[in-house]
């Protein structure tokens, strides 16, 4: 841990020694455009690239006001693990020498009160590529613009906004590393943190909160997780057509806290194209839609200044129910749609759907024999299937229904 340490304090020294001082205060297009350059080669865990953002962030949070409140009066909280080939499985974390080091940028907060609110967002990504990217054409940058520079975008203007404004709370700021490799930052900061989890009062992730569309769309998980959410979403809501998952449980670092009892929300824009892509860049997102989302949290945020603590409620893990499937139909869900079937979002080409002839837009309302009413039913209806089966789907395109044969 020393030497990492000493290393970080070497790197980032030498930065800071032949660099112009950084203005106080940044708007969300230079966080975000800064994060998502070429020159962080895609902030891959352990990498100098991640390092230097890493240094970014702890430089914006010193700006900011934020008192350091990672390892040794430091920003850095790091931590050393042997990568398993499944994400999913249960991080080995280790003291001494070891494959990879990750950082954590944690800043605070102290407003002397009895609860403290967590705010958080990954700002890791997937490097130039490897297992996790969506590109087949070789080695390439994924900026991770809307994965998720965004989240740590709005994460840092919350952070300008919540200093000296309000008091009911202390504020702990985390830009997690590893996230992309199985929540790792998240999971080490849940069982090794560097605040008082006793005052812990609830957790606010932020991943991939860069793609509002033009009908405000905005999906927050977790509201399960207290039996006030839904309540106090619902009361400052300024107009997102909200799209709302009680489970705790989900493929974001929210789930790190609330396995430790900690009431979590996690707010996603949803999925497209340049998901896990080199596309996803800065010139892509909604700012506009971003600054929104950022003042709705506040407002949630000042909803409950004045409250006792909240009430921790365990959830139904909805992953769990997820069927396993062998064949896939080559297209990307929208994830946002509250209607009847599962509507695509995007269509890969050479594969099933685009063979078909299925089109962004198209909305599954029955494979095979199965009826298809929602995602979870999309997905037991092709877990039925395997590679080489041929059966039909109707689509829903523009009101009208359409017939098209599909071969796995």
């Amino acid at each position: 841990m020393i030497r990492n340490l000493m290393v970080l304090a070497l790197i980032f020294g030498s930065l800071c020694s032949c660099k112009q001082e950084k203005p106080k205060k940044l708007s969300l297009q230079e966080d975000i455009s800064f994060l998502a350059s070429d020159s962080l080669a895609g902030r891959e865990t352990g990498t100098i690239e991640e390092l230097l953002a890493a240094n970014y962030l702890s430089e914006r949070m010193e700006n900011i006001g934020l008192q350091p409140r990672g390892h040794a009066g430091t920003y850095f909280q790091t931590f050393t693990f042997k990568p398993k080939k499944d994400p999913h499985s249960e991080v080995q974390f280790v003291t001494g020498d070891s494959t990879i080091t990750g950082t954590n940028v944690i800043g605070y907060i102290d407003n002397k009160a009895d609860k403290t609110v967590i705010i958080g967002a990954h700002y890791d990504h997937l490097g130039l590529g490897g297992e996790g990217s969506l590109y087949a054409d070789g080695e390439a940058i994924h900026n991770g613009a809307d994965d998720n520079a965004s989240g740590v975008g709005v994460m840092l203007q919350l952070a300008e906004k919540l200093q000296d404004t309000l008091t009911g709370s202390n504020y702990t700021f985390i830009a997690f590393s590893g996230e992309e490799m199985g929540l790792l930052g998240s999971n080490y900061f849940s069982k090794n943190p560097t605040i008082d989890f006793n005052k812990a009062n609830y957790m606010i992730n932020m991943d991939m909160v860069g793609r509002l569309k033009e009908n405000k769309t905005l999906a927050i998980s977790g509201t399960g997780t207290a039996p006030i959410w839904g309540q106090v979403l619902n009361t400052v809501n300024p107009g997102f057509k909200l799209v709302l998952s009680e489970s705790g449980v989900g493929p974001s670092d929210h789930t790190s806290f609330y396995l430790q009892n900690i009431p979590a929300l996690h707010f996603f824009t949803g999925q497209h194209k340049d998901y896990h892509k080199p596309s996803d860049d800065a010139e892509k997102l909604n700012y506009e839609g971003m600054e929104m989302i950022g003042a709705y949290i506040l407002s949630v945020i000042a909803e409950l200044d004045d409250d006792a603590k909240l009430a921790f409620r365990t959830t139904k893990n909805e992953s769990e129910d997820v069927p396993r499937f062998k064949v896939a139909l080559g297209v990307m869900p929208d994830y946002l749609f509250d209607g009847k079937g599962m509507r695509i979002d995007g269509v890969t080409e050479g594969r099933p759907a685009a063979k078909a002839g299925l089109l962004k837009g198209d909305v599954v309302i029955q494979l095979g024999d199965s009826i298809v009413v929602d995602m979870m039913s999309y997905m037991r209806a092709l877990s039925a299937y395997e590679e080489g089966d041929t059966t039909e789907v109707l689509v829903d395109r523009n009101g009208k229904e359409k017939k098209a044969a599909i071969t796995f």
